[in-house]
């Protein structure tokens, strides 16, 4: 299979060249909406754009057309689920709960869609993905009937973040959750960064350009934003700026 996305995550990281990606659910986009978010995003392009979310209801192929045409970033599946999988994204992050306890979100949903993920060519990029409390119950904990780990345990998220990589994901993903009031402590990120190898995404309750960058110093490689942008598609280029200036700063 392909790994070009995968790579020039690596490089990136080689280079200490940290990444955005924007977070799209396909329920969410839709009509005058998409067009906002479509205008801001050839202005300011991101690194990537994930497509995904907790109980999509609407097809990804539809949503995933309209970006490949109209954008310039790569298209990356963040899935709720086997039925979100689409073989026209540039990627998928194959992702694993690894803070629950539910066989299906663990390896269930993986065998379901297995065959097919394979026969269609798409990028493979598995991916530990760790909940971590974010202040109020999120989608993710509630469809898939796992609980986060509680933000004073950092200890437990470095352990399953360990696990992972032991395990051969190439990616770890720290995550609050879509809506979350608070983002992953960077506590939490500086000590996992500190026991990895891999790169790390970090994602949920980032809604602003600050919190960005708090979580860039803390050891994030790559960040997601989703609802802030998804509500307020003005915030992009303050993110995009943001992120420019802090490369720029690394490069000097």
């Amino acid at each position: 299979m392909r790994n070009e996305i995968y790579r020039s995550i690596l490089v990136k990281r080689e280079q200490k060249h940290k990444m955005l990606a924007v977070l799209l659910d396909p329920d969410k986009c839709k009509d005058r909406h998409i067009v906002s978010i479509i205008a801001m995003l050839k202005s300011y392009p991101p690194d990537f754009v994930f497509v995904g979310g907790s109980h999509t209801i609407l097809s990804t192929n539809s949503l995933i057309e309209i970006l490949q045409e109209e954008l310039s970033s790569k298209i990356v599946l963040f899935p709720g689920d086997a039925s979100q999988f689409s073989d026209k994204a540039d990627a998928l992050l194959l992702l694993s709960l690894l803070s629950g306890r539910n066989p299906e979100y663990l390896i269930g949903q993986h065998v379901n869609s297995a065959m097919g993920i394979r026969a269609s060519g798409v990028e493979v990029i598995p991916t530990a993905y760790i909940l971590i409390e974010g202040g109020k119950t999120s989608a993710v904990e509630y469809m898939s009937n796992t609980r986060a780990i509680p933000r004073d345990k950092k200890d437990i998220a470095v352990s399953t973040a360990v696990a992972g990589e032991l395990l051969g994901m190439r990616l770890t993903y720290l995550e609050a959750g879509s809506g979350a009031q608070l983002p992953v402590p960077t506590e939490t990120i500086q000590a996992v960064r500190n026991k990895l190898d891999m790169p790390l995404i970090v994602g949920g309750g980032i809604r602003t350009p600050e919190a960005m960058l708090s979580a860039f110093e803390a050891g994030a490689d790559l960040v997601v934003i989703g609802n802030a942008f998804e509500s307020q598609p003005q915030l992009i280029p303050d993110f995009a700026e943001a992120l420019k200036k802090y490369n720029e700063k690394e490069e000097i």
